[in-house]
C-alpha cells in the first residue's frame, strides 16, 4: 500500500535529522519500492513560541505491506530511537517528526490513528512537497488533488524549497 509519511526538523542538524528519518523509515521490514521523496524545504515555524528556529521538511512515500497501525507504531519508535521525548508541548521544537499522511485510499477514524492525517490540506509545509512527488494525489476524502488543494490554500506561511534531496547521496 502506498504511503505518505511527512518529516521535520528543527533542532540541532536539521539536514542529518531528516535524512537519518527517512533512512530508518526506509530500512523498515515492510517497506519496499518504489520509494519517492520530495526536496527539501525550509518553513519559517508556525503557531510556536518567539525564537523558534526554522523547520525544514519533507516528504516521502514508500510501499508498505503492513497496516498502518504498525507503520504508525514504527515511525514512533524511530522519533523516540532518535530522541524525541513521548510528551511534548504543543507545537514544540523537535529533532523529529514523522506524521503519517495517508495509507492508500484508507479512511480511519480510530483514538490510536486517524488517517488521512486530519490537517494534511491545511498545511503548506506539507502541501508544497507532497505536490512535488504526487501533485495529482487525491486524497481520501477530498474531492481535489493535491496541486488543487495547495493552489486554494489560505495558508501563505514560507516555506523555501532548498534544492537539497532528502536521500543522503542523490
Amino acid at each position: 500500500m502506498r504511503c505518505g509519511i511527512a518529516l521535520g526538523s528543527n533542532i540541532e542538524n536539521r539536514l542529518a535529522n531528516l535524512r537519518a528519518g527517512c533512512e530508518q523509515a526506509r530500512s523498515l521490514n515492510e517497506v519496499g519500492p518504489p520509494i519517492r521523496a520530495s526536496s527539501i524545504y525550509e518553513t519559517a515555524p508556525v503557531d510556536c513560541e518567539p525564537g523558534t528556529m526554522p523547520y525544514l521538511n519533507a516528504v516521502m512515500e514508500i510501499n508498505f505491506t503492513g497496516p498502518p497501525i504498525i507503520l504508525l507504531d514504527r515511525l514512533l519508535k524511530i522519533e523516540k530511537a532518535m530522541g524525541r521525548p513521548s510528551t511534548r508541548p504543543k507545537n514544540s521544537s523537535r529533532i523529529i517528526d514523522l506524521d503519517l499522511l495517508y495509507a492508500g485510499k484508507l479512511v480511519l477514524n480510530e483514538p490510536e490513528i486517524i488517517i488521512p492525517h486530519p490537517r494534511i490540506n491545511r498545511r503548506r509545509f506539507v502541501l508544497i512537497p507532497l505536490a512535488e512527488i504526487s501533485p495529482d494525489l487525491v486524497l481520501p476524502g477530498q474531492m481535489r488533488s493535491v496541486r488543487s488543494l495547495l493552489e486554494n490554500l489560505d495558508d501563505r506561511g514560507q516555506v523555501m524549497r532548498l534544492g537539497i534531496s532528502l536521500f543522503d547521496r542523490e
